[in-house]
């Protein structure tokens, strides 16, 4: 730990504090990789968390087809999942996690604003879906599930960095059998597109719709000019005092690439 440490700590003074903090991460953590000497630091974590999630599929499945609207359901649980770290709470079970998926269903994200994201969805030619954390996956592979109608391709990270979801992943919860799935060529724990492959910006530049899970893929692209749904829990009071929001608001925001029309409350959602 000592040699982690001490290997990180210059990092603080040459990164540029107004980069997103997605990173400053990814550098520690490649320090951890170059110290440990493993690839893949948290890989058994990442597989636990699979196999946590994947057992209450069915169940939470079952709540979706029986819902009177499986869209904003299937979406509410998306939302729901990225309230649940494993890496900040390794011992989450299945109480946590069905607490996790009663705030999302509760949470209280204006009808209009579900209403806009079918509208645009089911407008969208090809929609590009932005992965956050393993676990996390099963609940996207539900909305995906339920944006059957439109090819969607799910976007995993290109080298595994903490907790975020690889193509490991992919395959153990089930998504490469429902839609295609590439990575970003990055191992940075967020979208920062100048390390992304050129394939990956290619694709980003000319999908039609993007959803964007998690507070590191919205810190990363908040200011892309492209038009990005971002699903993700506010978990730190920079995000917070950015978006006027408390910590713990589960969002629903829209940037429709007009940065005058951009949404900033709650949970509502703009398009352009």
């Amino acid at each position: 730990m000592e040699t982690i440490v001490g290997k990180a700590l210059p990092l603080m003074g040459n990164i540029d504090l107004g980069e997103p903090s997605p990173v400053f991460i990814g550098a520690v953590h490649r320090v951890v990789r170059d110290v440990t000497g493993s690839s893949d630091p948290y890989k058994e974590a990442r597989e636990a968390c699979n196999r946590k999630v994947l057992e209450l599929y069915p169940s939470l499945k079952k709540l979706i087809v029986e819902s009177s609207n499986p869209l904003e359901t299937a979406l509410r649980m998306a939302i729901a999942g990225n309230t649940i770290d494993f890496v900040v709470n390794p011992q989450a079970d299945e109480t946590d996690l069905g607490k996790a998926v009663q705030e999302g269903l509760d949470a209280p994200i204006p009808r209009s604003s579900f209403e806009e994201f079918a509208e645009a969805a089911s407008r969208a030619k090809d929609i590009l879906y932005l992965g956050d954390n393993a676990g996390e996956i099963v609940f996207d592979r539900l909305l995906v599930e339920e944006l059957s109608t439109v090819p969607v391709t799910y976007v995993v990270r290109g080298s595994p960095v903490i907790n975020d979801v690889t193509m490991d992943d992919a395959r153990d919860s089930g998504m490469c059998g429902i839609a295609e799935v590439i990575d970003n060529g990055s191992d940075f724990p967020g979208t920062i597109l100048r390390d992304c492959s050129d394939s990956f910006r290619q694709r980003f530049q000319t999908a039609d719709m993007i959803i964007s899970k998690g507070q590191g893929n919205y810190e990363s692209l908040d200011d892309a000019d492209k038009n990005i749904v971002f699903l993700f829990k506010v978990k730190c009071s920079v995000v917070a005092r950015h978006l006027d929001q408390e910590i713990g608001t589960l969002m629903l925001l829209a940037n429709s690439g007009d940065r005058s029309v951009q949404t900033r409350t709650g949970s509502a959602m703009t398009t352009g």
